[in-house]
């Protein structure tokens, strides 16, 4: 879809932007049904314990290929908005699909995407940000997207481990909550965020009974080539992908897709 300029100044004011139903529910009950059957996927999928010791699972890969799950990263009512977003010409860094199960799902601690990208893969500029789409209703009590809102103007601040994840400083975060608003992004399935790569978020623990998936799409700047050994696909531009979802064949995620070993 086309930003209005209330998405963009939305964005720009404050790190991120919602997009309601921006796919059907149809849509998203199909790729959630393929995503739970795929035995590539569940194969590629680790854990990552927080500071509580509670887990959270993911896979996490870089390349495109033709599965279904490349077509929606490729859609072109994703690519619009990033490219408009960009200024310019979008690459797919990587897509990776959250798995917080009921009763067991751990939080993801409070970080700036842009914390490891910048110190781990060599994007010197923050020409990049993720798209989350949900998969499932993502609720306060099942542990949904927490924002500070407007902390991407706060520019990157320095990262460390919690638990198995890397967090941002505390001492910021904490100081960023006394002055910015801290929102809960609860979303239907179909709903998707835009958000820039230094605005702080995180998410607590599944305490519900029920699932909480999302499929999270992380975009760059074509022109953002990483001085790092990093993969190809992080700055080669996209090729926006018009088809019908609900028309192509199920064709689950392949090997091909170089996936993040933990």
């Amino acid at each position: 879809m086309t930003f209005t300029n209330d998405h963009l100044q939305t964005y720009q004011r404050d790190g991120y932007v919602i997009v309601r139903n921006l796919f059907s529910k149809a849509e998203v009950e199909r790729l959630y049904a393929i995503a739970v059957g795929d035995e590539v996927l569940s194969s590629k999928t680790y854990d990552r314990v927080d500071a509580s010791g509670m887990k959270t699972r993911l896979a996490l890969w870089y390349t495109l290929d033709d599965s279904l799950y490349s077509k929606f990263a490729r859609s072109a009512r994703i690519i619009a908005g990033v490219e408009q977003i960009l200024g310019g010409t979008a690459a797919h860094y990587h897509s990776k699909l959250m798995q917080k199960e009921p009763r067991t799902g751990g939080a993801w601690e409070w970080h700036q995407d842009y914390g490891y990208w910048y110190k781990n893969n060599g994007f010197l500029f923050p020409d990049m940000l993720s798209v989350l789409t949900a998969l499932t209703p993502s609720t306060k009590e099942n542990g949904c997207l927490q924002m500070i809102k407007g902390s991407h103007k706060m520019g990157r601040i320095e990262h460390g481990f919690a638990g198995e994840q890397v967090g941002a400083d505390m001492e910021k975060v904490n100081e960023a909550l006394k002055i910015m608003p801290l929102e809960y992004l609860e979303m239907e399935p179909g709903d998707t965020a835009f958000f820039h790569c230094n605005t702080l978020h995180a998410s607590a623990a599944n305490l519900s009974d029920k699932p909480r998936w999302s499929i999270i799409t992380a975009y760059n700047l074509a022109s953002n080539k990483p001085y790092k050994d990093v993969h190809e696909s992080s700055y080669t531009p996209i090729e926006p992908f018009t088809g019908n979802l609900l028309a192509e064949e199920e064709v689950g995620i392949s090997n091909a897709a170089d996936f993040l070993v933990k």
